[in-house]
């Protein structure tokens, strides 16, 4: 067995849950937020049998989009600088971890 984690921008998960849930594969969601821009994110974690990761990782990636978004520098930089210039950075997509899972139980 593998646990997926699959982390998601939330503007997906909506889209991300609905595909999963499509393809009969139950989920965890966790809300986390980004470490580069401290956005929202959500963070699934699915444990699946090891034939099935690469479907996972197939809806994942189907319903993940990336974009761009023009945040401004002191967002970027980490500190309130007043800084008034703008970067575009792209954002969404999937990241997404696979471990082996040693023991599940549903009880």
């Amino acid at each position: 067995m593998k646990l997926v984690y699959a982390i998601v921008n939330n503007d997906d998960t909506y889209a991300v849950s609905k595909g999963l849930q499509a393809a009969g594969i139950r989920a965890t969601k966790l809300a986390t937020t980004g470490g580069f821009l401290l956005k929202g994110n959500t963070t699934y974690m699915i444990c699946c049998q090891d034939e099935q990761v690469d479907n996972v990782i197939g809806i994942c990636k189907e319903y993940s989009k990336k974009r761009k978004q023009t945040v401004s520098m002191s967002s970027v930089m980490g500190r309130e600088i007043g800084d008034t210039n703008t970067v575009e950075v792209t954002i969404g997509g999937a990241t997404i971890f696979v471990t082996d899972i040693e023991r599940f139980e549903q009880v």
